[in-house]
């Protein structure tokens, strides 16, 4: 028995010197540059691939090759130019307009010049939410793939307190109306994470099943007890102002405070996870969970804790479109965040710094998106090609390395780790 005793101490004791090895200052100069190497190589290459994609699926190109040689390469270099000439001002604006808005001192013809990315970060604010929320779930080793279905119930949760309680000022109401998301998300969070921790049940099946939960009530609500009066549409009553998340600048921009929100919850969460008790266990269960109950941490308990704090998150996403860019809820307001997000904390590499540098990435490219259509004629769905090849490229890290010489790592891949052991 005794032996026994000593065998676990020890146990432990070689884990968290291993882990501590690894989050050591000497080992994080070399991880850290390598893990956003890749990545920024990923990107680059995936607009390379884009713009490949750009000129093979544009008809006026081959028409061009038809007359002249030399007349189709011109034309197919136009049109990339063209092309991510246009999704950089619609992300971000047009310099020339901005050189000319600051020079005229005038402000509200800069406010207007700068919309574009004003406008690119309300895009990001609630993929920031959702990244981080699928980043905690993977550093703790589980899988959320129901972040929508969470933001869909976060959202509901929020909606409700935003209209249904009057008279209350606004220092109260908000702070109000966030938690009420954050809860609800917590909460269907949680199910599957108690079901994961006391029967096993595989997380992934049960929050895919929960989004379709989530959908459904979501419909019956809009359609029932949480319809607008006056109308047949699916939509809930408009929130009361005093819950409205105050905005900076006036009509039509919809810069809000909650992006600058969820700045700050990147760093609670890179916090959390780096520099607490509770967020270093989460870890240790990620890494080895076997190695982590053998050390004397509750398992099951840490399962649970993640799933409900990956949740909170996430229904703090439906928590911001609600309370600062839609004023109400509707069917179907979510565009994928959730699904998106798996794909930020893939890229992020699980780190809530990466996540946010990630998430402004997705943004910038989808908002950008619609200026591109318009003026090169591109259609957006270009825009998910090159989303998808920088994925490609980050889940087969070798082919980046192969493509720019890189030197292989002696280390298991974190990204691809992390998807099933919880990362480094």
């Amino acid at each position: 028995m005794k032996n026994d005793k000593t065998e676990k101490t020890n146990a432990g004791q070689v884990l968290v010197k291993e882990i501590k090895k690894e989050l050591s200052p000497k080992a994080g100069k070399r991880s850290v540059w390598r893990s956003f190497l890749i990545p920024f190589l990923a990107i680059i290459t995936g607009l390379i691939f884009g713009a490949f994609f750009n000129v093979i699926t544009n008809v006026e190109v081959y028409t061009a090759f038809g007359r002249s040689f030399f007349e189709g390469l011109s034309f197919a270099w136009n049109t990339v130019v063209v092309s991510y000439t246009s999704l950089f001002k619609g992300a971000i604006g047009d310099p020339k307009l901005i050189a000319t808005a600051i020079s005229s001192g005038d402000k509200a013809l800069i406010i207007k010049s700068l919309e574009p990315f004003f406008e690119s970060l309300v895009a990001t604010t609630p993929y920031i939410f959702g990244g981080l929320a699928v980043a905690l779930g993977f550093k703790a080793g589980v899988f959320n793939i129901g972040v929508e279905g969470q933001i869909f119930i976060g959202a509901s949760a929020s909606v409700f307190v935003g209209y249904y309680f009057t008279g209350l000022p606004a220092y109260i109401h908000i702070p109000f109306a966030f938690l009420a998301g954050a809860a609800g998300g917590a909460l269907w969070g949680f199910i599957p994470g108690w079901l994961k921790a006391k029967t096993g049940g595989h997380e992934v099946i049960n929050t895919i099943m929960m989004n379709y939960i989530a959908f459904r009530l979501n419909d019956w609500l809009l359609r029932g007890p949480m319809r607008r009066e006056g109308t047949f549409q699916p939509v809930s009553p408009e929130i009361q102002v005093s819950a409205e998340l105050p905005r900076f600048f006036p009509d039509p921009s919809r810069f809000h405070v909650g992006f600058f929100i969820a700045i700050v919850f990147i760093f609670i969460v890179y916090i959390f996870l780096f520099k607490t008790t509770w967020g270093f266990n989460l870890r240790m269960v990620g890494s080895n969970p076997s190695a982590a109950k053998y050390a004397g941490i509750n398992v099951p308990r840490n399962i649970i804790l993640a799933m409900t704090l990956s949740g909170a998150l996430a229904g703090l996403a439906g928590a911001n479109e609600v309370l600062g860019v839609n004023h109400a809820l509707f069917v179907a307001f979510s565009s994928g965040y959730g699904f998106d997000s798996i794909a930020l904390a893939l890229l992020g590499n699980n780190n809530p710094i990466g996540v946010g540098l990630a998430a402004l990435l997705f943004g910038t490219l989808n908002n950008g998106a619609t200026r591109m259509q318009m003026d090169a004629r591109i259609p957006v769905e270009i825009i998910s090609i090159i989303q998808a090849m920088v994925l490609m490229f980050i889940a087969a890290p070798a082919i980046i390395r192969t493509i720019y010489r890189l030197k292989d790592s002696k280390e298991k891949d974190q990204t691809m780790a992390a998807t099933t052991r919880g990362g480094k």
